[in-house]
């Protein structure tokens, strides 16, 4: 049995799609922010780093350096959230945790993403697939933003956990940190 949508007038159907988008994101935000910190150390399937990413080199042929920064970062909205615009001190653990807030960040906006599909419930076909595109359209941008930094992140323990291995090193352990930090601003 197939349940018809719920047929609305034009300007009340304009107006709770707005309301409905508000809700999605405020409420897949606020999720995404309660979630505990350890729930967020790893990937998981949805989260794991693809082969064809190549390491994030696959947003950097994208253009994404030109254009991420001009997106908001909303990171610190809630109390207790951590802004991704920075990273928080790298001798304090700041590269895991930075990993940690762009799972939280990637997750909240595939969660968003997918209360596309309520939409057809309200909405004539054409609509709907419109505000599911919308859906799509404004949250991918923000999900290779945070898969990016991640990868980032990755690379830089990765040379790190090098430079550590490394035995009679030239480098100071501040230089290191500095070089290993460069261009830090990743939102």
């Amino acid at each position: 049995m197939v349940v018809p949508p719920i047929e609305l007038d034009p300007l009340p159907n304009v107006l709770v799609d707005i309301a409905a988008w508000f809700v999605i994101h405020a409420s897949t935000a606020y999720a995404a922010h309660r979630l505990p910190l350890d729930r967020l150390q790893h990937d998981n399937w949805l989260l794991r780093p693809r082969r064809i990413e190549a390491g994030g080199r696959l947003y950097e042929r994208i253009g994404i350096k030109r254009w991420k920064d001009a997106l908001p970062e909303a990171g610190a909205l809630f109390a207790g959230g951590l802004t991704k615009r920075s990273l928080p001190s790298v001798a304090d653990g700041g590269l895991e945790r930075f990993a940690a807030e762009t799972r939280r960040g990637e997750l909240c906006h595939w969660l968003a993403m997918a209360g596309g599909p309520l939409f057809v419930l309200w909405n004539p076909p054409l609509v709907a697939a419109m505000m599911i595109a919308y859906g799509v359209l404004v949250n991918a941008p923000f999900i290779a933003i945070q898969r990016y930094n991640r990868a980032r992140v990755s690379r830089c323990r990765a040379r790190r956990r090098r430079s550590a291995s490394t035995a009679g090193s030239s480098e100071t352990p501040t230089r290191r940190r500095s070089r290993d930090i460069t261009g830090s601003n990743i939102p």
